[in-house]
């Protein structure tokens, strides 16, 4: 059992090593309960103009994974929740379900894993017997393929089956799913995948009747006084997020179970809740997000796993506004479906925003009242002296003739005349800003790459860090970076020896 934790250690630590060499990434999820969802081409103009390379998708839609061939945009697919019991009683369901989503795709798709259901054991406990079953099946239909060293099986779950997750250091899973999680366990040791967290500090802090405060929830530095500490380990807590984390890595090792990284695969805030949600708003949602990139990008994992950065799937790209439950329930998308930003995204180490990073658009946000919208229009072309000509009959801008559009147009050439001096982008609750460039064809909004008026094209941040936290040169990261793979090809040459370590240090 010793050697066996040994080695499962010096497996996080290859995988760790590995991680920061390339360092740790941010995704997005993308749910399709949206009323109005754009066609996949256009959802994969979003994610590129975004600098977006890592998605999970909740099923395995044939024309996202067409629209996504040949973007080198790492995707996770997913098993629906009610495809499980028949996926973890047939073999042969399983074979037909990879050959169908997976390898009918590859290599132009760039499928890294297939994520089986989604939270499973708390919402679908009736499939729970067949889960590990399905995932086991999956594999071999992998391993059939030749697809299984490309493309990992996982299931993600809730934070709930782990009932008590602070302190971290004695949090351990809902007994009750003591069987299943052990064989669960056990498959994602024996296929080398890792364990999928759904993380929601939003919800910690709401459900916690105020134990910790929000700041706390939102990655905020805490006074001295209000450290967060766990008493067992004396380990410091700077985020809700990082305790949730190293309470399961501790509920994994209470299963005598070690070496399986955790990737989080969902985690954000709503910015938009009903009358008994006041801690849903854009300035949280906003704050949170931001915090989350710059805490996932610093290359770290939580206290009990410092090597083991924190591979983060930001929930989520649109507002699903047919999901059921409350008002917040519909809002935790980033972007509107139309691409415009509910508030800005910035995948990068520096405080740029994605996509033309060095313009921010105002446009009218969609489904606004058309009154306030006309009123807004108005005093745009009149008190704002926003130049309104382009939407003028027989003008570049006047297409498509929708309010919508003029006011864009309006609001976006005021907003970037006034922003300087103190004018926003608001208008009566009809705008928002978007990273996304809204010009068409002919029509060039102000601010524009291709607009006269433009400050020139900034290129998106990448995703990852590009300059040590001390601001020094970028190029100084690469000997780290070098260092870290030979170390890690070390590693995996001391765990292949024939002979184990000690043989290997012998010759």
């Amino acid at each position: 059992m010793m050697r066996e934790k040994w080695l499962g250690s010096l497996l996080l630590l290859v995988f760790g090593i590995f991680t920061r060499a390339l360092g740790a990434f941010v995704g997005i999820n993308i749910g399709t309960d949206v009323t109005n969802l754009p066609p996949a081409s256009d959802i994969v103009a979003i994610l590129k103009a975004n600098q977006i390379n890592h998605v999970r998708l909740y099923d395995a839609d044939s024309h996202m994974l067409k629209a996504l061939s040949n973007s080198g945009i790492e995707v996770i697919v997913g098993v629906t929740n009610e495809e499980i019991l028949g996926i973890g009683e047939s073999p042969s369901a399983a074979a037909d379900w990879i050959n169908k989503n997976v390898a009918a795709y590859l290599p132009s798709t760039n499928i890294t894993a297939v994520a089986v259901g989604s939270e499973v054991l708390s919402s679908v406990p009736n499939a729970a017997p067949v889960l590990v079953s399905a995932m086991n099946y999956l594999h071999k239909a992998l391993v059939a393929t030749n697809l299984n060293f490309q493309v990992k099986v996982s299931t993600p779950h809730h934070m709930d089956i782990i009932p008590r997750p602070f302190p971290p250091s004695t949090a351990t899973f809902d007994s009750s799913w003591n069987s299943t999680i052990y064989q669960l366990l056990q498959f994602l040791k024996n296929t080398n995948s890792y364990y999928m967290l759904n993380a929601y500090p939003y919800y910690g802090y709401t459900k916690g009747n105020g134990i910790f405060p929000i700041d706390y929830a939102l990655f905020r530095p805490l006074p001295s006084v209000k450290q967060i500490v766990d008493p067992n380990t004396l380990f410091h807590y700077n985020s809700m997020f990082d305790a949730m984390v190293d309470a399961a890595y501790y509920s994994i090792d209470a299963l005598n179970f070690s070496g399986i990284p955790i990737v989080v695969t969902e985690s954000g805030w709503p910015w938009f809740g009903g009358a008994k949600e006041p801690d849903a708003t854009v300035e949280n949602a906003e704050t949170f997000v931001d915090n989350l990139i710059k805490r996932v990008l610093n290359n770290s994992g939580p206290p009990s796993q410092l090597n083991i950065p924190i591979n983060t799937y930001i929930y989520e790209l649109f507002n699903e506004d047919k999901r059921p439950g409350p008002v917040s329930e519909k809002n935790w998308g980033v972007f509107y479906a139309n691409g415009s930003a509910v508030y800005p995204l910035r995948l990068g180490a520096s405080d740029q925003t994605t996509g033309n990073s060095s313009v921010v658009f105002c446009v009218a946000k969609p489904g606004a009242d058309s009154d306030k919208l006309q009123n807004g229009l108005n005093w745009a072309c009149g008190q704002g002296q926003a130049n309104c000509t382009a939407i003028q009959s027989g003008q570049p801008c006047y297409n498509p003739d929708t309010l919508e559009n003029h006011a864009s147009y309006a609001y976006n050439d005021y907003y970037q005349k006034k922003h300087a001096v103190g004018g926003t982008c608001d208008f009566d609750g009809t705008a928002t800003t978007t990273t996304i460039d809204p010009s068409n064809g002919s029509c060039k909004f102000t601010g524009s790459s291709s607009s006269s008026t433009s400050g020139g094209f900034t290129p998106a941040t990448a995703l990852g860090p590009t300059t040590p936290l001390d601001g020094s040169s970028s190029s100084i990261l690469q000997v780290p970076n070098f260092l870290y793979l030979m170390s890690a090809t070390f590693l995996v040459l001391v765990l292949l020896c024939p002979g184990g370590p000690s043989s290997f240090l012998r010759s």
